[in-house]
């Protein structure tokens, strides 16, 4: 279906805003069950915090990096799209950089041991869920402005229909739009209060040809009070291959937008007080700061969650618009919320209740 002929056809099922995990996996779910839905995306790719810096010899998250054991739902996915995964590397010596920069190894713990990885970067996840969706039933660089009842209004005037309307992206982005008829005034505030995960983040990662420090006995991980990296993992793939460092820049969201080239060479200079001359010498770098994506962070995000937030769907957003708007993002999940598993829980749940909808519709009275 061409996007030029969504305002004239009324047939369309579901109407789906956000090509990020959550929104494509609801769009997998819904095509798989037999009904006709559009997607639009506002980035010129899908993956929404789902991203990779690509590498001569390989890819490397920028977003999320692991899973754990107990979400059922991330690994069947990874299982059906052929999918390696792989343990996070934790063996060897920890190291701790004090508040003078001094180093001190074997100081503290492998914090992500027992995890997962996907070998080639979670974005593949993302690759395998656009292949089973229609072409034409996807739309990048294609914003919402104006939620209706039953319908989407996009940022290049045009009009899409549907029966539900699915909001998968951060709950504080779907809080600027408007919406016709408006909102109650607790719906809003529930919107608006619902802290985006890890958008106040930043990562740095650094490629090498090889995973030197691990020939030194060291793990990759390591904790700084110096920075201006606070955590820092090995980020390789699966045989070593691509090597990779990477670190949660430890600067304000408000600083590092002035100062993101000054940000990598002291992160440099860092990994080679931590691991040694090599660090120096990255094949590539890369920063990529969530705070400053428009499609991911509000100005509310600016400043990182301080622990896990109690995420989930609040009671003021359930129903909506009759039950035909729905939230699916991974902070309103039913369980593991703002977790990659999360994003599949909401789509699952979003899913099934549309999905019971559209049958009860049809069955005959």
């Amino acid at each position: 279906m061409a996007l030029d002929s969504l305002e004239r056809d009324m047939d369309i099922d579901v109407a789906i805003i956000g090509g990020g995990l959550a929104g494509l996996a609801l769009a997998n779910r819904l095509h798989r069950a037999g009904l006709a839905l559009q997607l639009f995306e506002a980035r010129p790719h899908f993956g929404g915090r789902i991203a990779a810096l690509q590498d001569q010899r390989g890819r490397v998250d920028l977003g999320p990096s692991w899973f754990w054991p107990g979400q059922p739902r991330f690994a069947k996915l990874v299982a059906e799209f052929g999918l390696q995964a792989f343990p996070q590397h934790a063996t060897g010596d920890i190291v701790l950089e004090d508040a003078t920069g001094t180093v001190h190894r074997g100081a503290g713990f492998a914090s992500m041991e027992g995890s997962f990885r996907v070998d080639g970067g979670m974005i593949g996840l993302i690759e395998g869920l656009v292949a089973t969706l229609p072409a034409n039933s996807l739309h990048l660089s294609c914003a919402a402005e104006v939620i209706g009842n039953g319908s989407v209004h996009l940022s290049d005037g045009r009009r899409c229909s549907a029966r539900h309307v699915v909001l998968a992206i951060p709950p504080r982005l779907a809080s600027g739009l408007k919406y016709e008829p408006a909102l109650s005034n607790e719906a809003q505030k529930s919107l608006a209060a619902i802290p985006t995960w890890m958008a106040g983040h930043a990562k740095f990662v650094a490629t090498y040809d090889r995973p030197f420090w691990r020939d030194k006995g060291l793990s990759g991980d390591a904790m700084s009070r110096h920075g201006p990296l606070v955590e820092i993992h090995d980020a390789s793939g699966a045989d070593g291959n691509p090597a990779a460092l990477f670190g949660f820049v430890g600067v304000p969201a408000n600083a590092r937008k002035e100062h993101a080239s000054r940000i990598e060479g002291m992160a440099l200079e860092q990994l080679e007080r931590i691991f040694g001359p090599k660090a120096a010498r990255p094949l590539q770098v890369g920063l990529q700061d969530w705070a400053g994506e428009r499609w991911t962070a509000t100005p509310a995000d600016q400043a990182p969650v301080q622990g896990h937030p109690d995420y989930r769907l609040p009671p003021s957003l359930v129903g909506a618009a009759n039950g035909r708007l729905h939230f699916a993002a991974t902070e309103t999940a039913p369980e593991m919320g703002g977790l990659m598993e999360g994003a599949l829980a909401s789509a699952e749940r979003v899913s099934r209740a549309i999905i019971e909808d559209m049958r009860s519709e049809m069955a005959p009275s």
